[in-house]
């Protein structure tokens, strides 16, 4: 028998730690490759991990709560020496796939698996490239970092310790020292709950706080503006009409409209490339793919976006087959990192809710998002050759968010009559 040590895998673009949330075995299970052995949380998505072989789980390295870095030993794992032998050289650990695609996080990494003097103040505490690079950010001293209680395993201080502690600091429960920053917090000053007998008094979970987090650090950064557009749809109901029934035969699988304002959004990008932009300090870094996101409800009510990448170069039908795969996933918890990062522009489907219209908060560091409202029936003015006539239309608003730092209204607003023309210019005969 020869053991293996199970590594903390890469979970996507830019990640180099994550939280052990639940180990789904314990040692001295029994374990087959790609199997899946925990589940680990990002600040992108929570995920399962398979087994990186087949075995006996003999030992148990990183407890449920403790935040690790990428490439760190995470489990051990005895397989069978003879499988060891005969079986393909394995592939490169996380850590050396960071070394050869991400230099610049080379360091970090090793000195996370390796500690060094650059892990650990005065104090000697261990401190996460994550917490590190967040006392850094927000000008805490090394001094008082090292007073900032922490939940962590052995008292290490988590991202959460980081984002609580910088909360109280902005609400005067902390010192701030002169060189710090008070950060947007989403907190109150907190005060005795006022609860009547019937009331409930729910705490936010991880997804909730991070939501949170991130809407009010958008208002803050973006200076939101919103145009709106109604479009008819009523060529592309019929059609869908038509043609649900075949396509779900053809395919296994129903086609919802989501594609067919997936498909509208992207030919309108192609048209309007400076909404296709982030925003990197004095800079504008223009994105040469167009990956969409599309928000996606869960069950728990929370709201995660995975993101369709190439979004142009795909059909309606492809486009349907992505947005079938990403929300069944998302429904179901088994999205990775890599489905929810990278994304370039964002929409939203209120309609799905009944709701006309809304006005969406743009994910950063996107500049614009589209919320779709819901498809009804109205009375509406129609050209014929022979004059106009009052006909029952399918319509539906657009209602277009964006920075008005770098987009101004005319370009906010041709980029949204455009995406209603590609939906109005749907043709009827377009093959299934």
């Amino acid at each position: 028998m020869a053991s293996v040590e199970m590594l903390m895998p890469k979970m996507g673009e830019s990640i180099i730690e994550g939280t052990i949330l639940t180990w789904l075995k314990k040692e001295g299970d029994s374990i087959e490759a790609d199997e899946s052995v925990l589940e680990v949380a990002t600040d992108k998505v929570d995920t399962e991990v398979p087994a990186t072989h087949g075995g006996i789980l003999t030992k148990i390295l990183a407890k449920e709560g403790d935040v690790v870095a990428v490439g760190t030993a995470i489990a051990i794992i005895e397989i069978n020496a003879e499988a060891s032998n005969d079986a393909p050289a394995a592939p490169s650990t996380p850590k050396a796939d960071l070394v050869q695609a991400a230099p610049a996080l080379t360091a970090s990494l090793v000195a996370t698996a390796e500690p060094t003097h650059q892990e650990s103040t005065a104090d000697g505490r261990f401190y996460s490239p994550l917490v590190r690079s967040i006392a850094k950010e927000e000008g805490i001293s090394a001094d008082e970092l090292s007073r900032i209680p922490g939940s962590g395993a052995e008292g290490r201080v988590t991202k959460q310790d980081m984002l609580d502690y910088l909360a109280s600091r902005s609400n005067g429960s902390f010192k701030k020292t002169e060189t710090t920053k008070t950060p947007p917090s989403i907190s109150q000053p907190k005060a005795a709950p006022s609860l009547t007998g019937g009331d409930e008094l729910i705490e936010m979970d991880r997804m909730r706080k991070m939501i949170a987090t991130r809407m009010v650090e958008s208002k803050r950064i973006s200076a939101h503006v919103t145009s709106f557009v109604e479009a008819d749809m009523t060529n592309i109901v019929l059609w869908r009409d038509k043609n649900k029934e075949a396509y779900k035969a053809k395919y296994g699988e129903g086609i919802t409209f989501t594609p067919f304002f997936i498909d509208a959004v992207a030919k309108a990008i192609r048209d309007f490339p400076m909404i296709n932009i982030s925003v990197e300090g004095d800079h504008i870094l223009k994105k040469k793919d167009i990956n969409i996101g599309m928000a996606v409800a869960l069950p728990s009510g929370n709201l995660i976006v995975p993101v369709i990448k190439n979004a142009d170069q795909l059909t309606i039908v492809g486009l349907s087959k992505k947005v079938n795969d990403l929300a069944n996933r998302a429904r179901n918890n088994k999205l990775t990192a890599d489905d929810v990062t990278g994304g370039t522009y964002t929409v939203s489907n209120v309609g799905s809710f009944g709701n006309i219209m809304g006005t969406p908060i743009i994910p950063q560091p996107q500049v614009a998002i589209l919320a779709i409202g819901a498809i009804v029936k109205k009375p509406a003015v129609v050209e014929t050759p022979t004059g106009d006539v009052i006909a029952i239309r399918h319509k539906m608003f657009l209602s277009h968010s964006y920075d008005h730092r770098v987009v101004d209204g005319s370009l906010g607003g041709m980029f949204v009559r455009r995406v209603a023309d590609y939906l109005e210019e749907f043709d009827l005969e377009t093959a299934l």
